[in-house]
């Protein structure tokens, strides 16, 4: 999701950059290597079978940098999806029509080792790490593409902010239930050290089942680990959920509504996990801004 622009740029045209594989350095192909194993022990039994697929179908590894080139080789015959490079950050119009084109934009810069544990843009270990292994299967690159065509209504109809919390609530930091559990598929908390941890070891958070306009009334805060994660079922629901709606009504309708806060847990919401809250007790809500 595109937050704070970092281009001017209007047209997905002017956006899209070479990735400039060969400039990657020694150092920069190891950074990938210690970032890639860490995740890979973190996430290990706690994220869903159809990421690891996507990891291995696409052969990203921990040798380095994927060059975009060669992966896209295998993501089109997969999906018809495809990886292109940009600078950074982009406005809203491109990034949400390079979705309906089936085309992920990613950064091209990773962080250096004094910045492993956060970093405050996106860099290409959290977009190809953690998106691209996704977008190998069918159901998921179908949402995401028609969340992309959904993102273009959102342009026109006033409704991005809408749109910005499906985003953070499914493709960035959802759960799916599987026979064997919950288990993580959202690209910030597969690429996060400390988010995966919090996931997997603290108790803190809510896990209520998902449901679209719960969704799209829940605010979320930037800065810190979530407070409640929705939890989906099947990658099918979120695109027949999408398909299903007439989002330009729906959008008139919630800026009619309140927000929710992260922390509630309201009467209709069917509760998978309580959460005990600790982590958050302490947490600056009348200093903090609600998304």
């Amino acid at each position: 999701m595109p937050g704070h622009a970092l281009l001017t740029a209007q047209t997905v045209e002017e956006c899209i950059i070479d990735q400039g594989w060969e400039r990657y350095t020694p150092e920069d192909h190891a950074i990938w290597r210690v970032l890639f194993e860490r995740q890979q022990r973190t996430l290990r039994g706690h994220v869903c079978q159809e990421y690891l697929d996507g990891l291995a179908a696409l052969g990203i590894g921990p040798e380095g940098v994927p060059n975009f080139a060669r992966m896209n080789e295998r993501l089109r015959r997969l999906t018809g999806w495809e990886v292109v490079a940009v600078p950074g950050l982009i406005p809203s119009r491109p990034f949400f029509q390079m979705l309906a084109n089936r085309q992920f934009p990613a950064g091209t810069f990773i962080r250096s080792r004094e910045q492993l544990d956060y970093l405050e843009e996106p860099d290409v270990f959290h977009d190809v790490f953690g998106h691209v292994p996704l977008l190998t299967n069918p159901a998921y690159a179908d949402y995401m593409n028609e969340y992309g065509r959904i993102g273009l209504v959102a342009v026109e109809t006033k409704g991005v902010k809408f749109l910005a919390r499906l985003n953070w609530y499914t493709i960035e930091f959802g759960l799916i239930r599987k026979p064997e559990g919950i288990r993580i598929y959202g690209a910030g908390i597969v690429s996060s050290f400390g988010e995966a941890k919090y996931v997997v070891d603290d108790p803190s958070a809510h896990h209520v089942a998902f449901n679209l306009e719960r969704v799209l009334r829940t605010g979320y805060y930037i800065d810190d680990f979530q407070a409640t994660y929705f939890v989906i079922d099947r990658f099918e629901d979120l695109f027949d959920l999408l398909s299903g709606t007439d989002f330009t009504k729906r959008f008139e309708e919630l800026r009619a509504l309140p927000a929710h806060t992260p922390f509630d847990i309201l009467p209709q919401d069917v509760v998978i996990r309580k959460g005990t809250g600790h982590f958050w007790r302490d947490f600056p809500v009348a200093k903090a801004k609600l998304k």
